[in-house]
């Protein structure tokens, strides 16, 4: 693809306000967690257990609750579609990321009001909000049930098993923030994607056709 079958670019009011704290709450929340988290699996010491222990606790239903505002936003402005997979341009994009991107290639998506995701980012996306997010929330949900009411939960639960999900959808959503952090880096400036969602605006976007 050329830059003449590009649309043409131009400044666009993509994320809205909301997106933009939620998105960077989100992040923060998550960094932190992954932080205490680790902590308290022995990776390294900084808050000493019991205070990360405490603080991941805090900040998991910080979190939560933050999820639920975002769920029911997602639902009642119909920006839930965002994450609907789509094979427009889709193997155009894989085949950027794959080497298009090494040769200086123009990237053959650019982002909408109503199509903010490329075909990949909506497919990482949603596994995101529906297998990595669910994972890791559900099982930590049930290990903090269990160390405060036991009483509650059958005698063979499988504590290591729940565990090791825990831990696993942990390095899964870390694997996913590093990878992220590298490609917001590959739009058409280093620094374009970042500034679009600190903003709000993209200035290489494209404007929806009414």
């Amino acid at each position: 693809m050329t830059d003449i079958d590009l649309p043409k670019a131009g400044r666009v009011y993509i994320f809205t306000l909301f997106e933009r704290v939620w998105h960077w709450s989100q992040a923060a929340l998550v960094i932190f967690l992954l932080l205490t988290g680790f902590e308290i699996h022995g990776f390294w010491h900084l808050f000493g257990f019991e205070r990360a222990l405490n603080l991941h606790i805090l900040a998991a239903f910080a979190l939560v609750v933050l999820l639920a505002f975002a769920i029911f936003w997602h639902v009642v402005t119909g920006e839930w579609r965002q994450y609907l997979p789509t094979s427009d341009r889709l193997w155009a994009t894989v085949s950027f990321y794959a080497f298009g991107i090494f040769i200086g290639a123009p990237h053959p998506f650019r982002s909408s009001a109503k199509r903010k995701y490329n075909p990949l980012q909506a497919i990482v996306y949603l596994a995101f909000q529906v297998i990595m997010a669910p994972a890791i929330w559900i099982s930590g949900l049930i290990l903090w049930g269990y160390s405060k009411f036991p009483d509650l939960f059958p005698g063979d639960l499988p504590v290591l098993w729940v565990n090791a999900v825990h831990l696993a959808a942990a390095y899964l959503i870390a694997a996913f923030l590093i990878s992220h952090l590298y490609l917001i880096t590959t739009g058409e400036t280093v620094s374009s994607q970042i500034k679009a969602m600190i903003t709000g605006w993209d200035a290489h976007g494209e404007a929806d056709e009414d």
